[in-house]
């Protein structure tokens, strides 16, 4: 199974493709899986799913996403994308890669598992959130799915040690956009116009005031990066445009800060007689570990078990919208001290990391 995630990793990393258009990607999935006797369908576009019908009445479902960005590779190896400006930069690649491994091992050896599994290879992770149409689709109820797990490859943490916590895991994004919409004169006639430079201005002021604000256990985030406004220099603006995201783990805080939002747009458009429109996406929701299910997994694993992880981080997965149909856990498999995760450089040492995956994954299926 070493040699196997480590060749199929490899292969993967060479045709690297984006969003739920996957041909290559789902041909070599399809490939490999038809070669193990497992059921084999696609319920959404770009998708792969297997099934393994061990004669049990409960599923257990394992999650690998397939997606890559749109990234120029620049790691140098010698199995780098052949795909001009795509690349598994995220370890999906790795992803796939040890599941696949894992489906080999329950077709030479699974009848003592206490469940059948349902692989998921997922689509559109990185963009529309392939996750939430796979849900829709009605393969979770079809298929009995009780639990589900997730592993994403993350640099920072020891190399092949797996990390776990319960609750917050990874965050609700959210992208907000507000336009300020004002009248633009000549400056020397200011008062005859609406200064939509200034009102977006004090939109960011008020909003990082709310942000300094909101609750710090667990942390929210919510902060912009991007302003443009104006034409030229002795004009008033016209109209302004805010972007940035918000990062949060609660539902509560996500609503309660979309309301404030919208509060400060609409008191300031009072004030300044801009029209100023406040859009926050609704985002992928948080990834929140279910709580018993977590306590149970590292029971059952004692010292082989996950590692805790001190505390939840900011980035986001679409990996939550299967925690909002039944318990699931999300994992994080340490892959040293790499480059960062979305960078064309990232490159993490698969010889090590995936075999530690996959053993990990074969422990966590085999639970009762």
């Amino acid at each position: 199974m070493a040699e196997s995630s480590v060749a199929h990793r490899r292969a993967l990393h060479r045709i690297p493709e984006l969003d739920d258009r996957l041909p290559e990607t789902a041909a070599y999935l399809r490939a490999a899986l038809e070669k193990l006797g497992c059921e084999i369908t696609s319920p959404t576009a770009g998708s792969v799913c297997a099934w393994f019908d061990l004669g049990r009445d409960e599923t257990v479902a394992v999650r690998a996403d397939m997606d890559a960005l749109p990234v120029t590779e620049a790691t140098g190896l010698a199995f780098a994308s052949v795909h001009p400006g795509v690349m598994h930069a995220c370890g999906h690649d790795g992803h796939m890669a040890m599941a696949l491994a894992l489906a080999e091992h329950i077709a030479k050896s699974a009848g003592d598992l206490p469940r059948n599994v349902l692989f998921l290879f997922q689509p559109a992770e990185e963009t529309t959130g392939g996750a939430a149409a796979l849900c829709g689709s009605g393969i979770l109820e079809k298929y009995n799915v009780t639990r589900v797990f997730g592993v994403h490859l993350w640099p920072g943490l020891p190399k092949g040690q797996v990390y776990c916590r319960p609750g917050p895991m990874m965050a609700r994004s959210s992208e907000v956009t507000v336009t300020v919409t004002g009248r633009s004169v000549h400056i020397a006639r200011w008062r005859e116009g609406r200064d939509a430079l200034a009102a977006g201005a004090e939109f960011l002021r008020l909003a990082y005031d709310l942000a300094a604000a909101l609750p710090a256990d667990p942390p929210s985030v919510l902060r912009f990066g991007k302003m443009t406004s104006g034409t030229v220099r002795n004009a008033l603006s016209d109209q302004t445009v805010l972007e940035g995201t918000f990062r949060t783990y609660r539902e509560e805080t996500f609503s309660t800060c979309k309301k404030l939002l919208a509060d400060i747009g609409q008191a300031l458009a009072d004030q300044t007689g801009c029209a100023i429109d406040v859009h926050c996406s609704e985002g992928y929701p948080a990834v929140w570990n279910d709580e018993a299910l977590y306590q149970a997994v590292c029971a059952g694993l004692g010292p082989e078990g996950p590692a805790p992880l001190p505390e939840p981080v900011m980035g986001a997965d679409d990996f939550s919208f299967y925690q909002k149909r039944v318990p699931g856990l999300y994992f994080f498999l340490g892959v040293g001290d790499t480059p960062a995760l979305h960078g064309p450089d990232f490159a993490f040492d698969d010889e090590t990391v995936l075999p530690a995956g996959v053993t990990f994954w074969k422990k966590l299926i085999a639970l009762g």
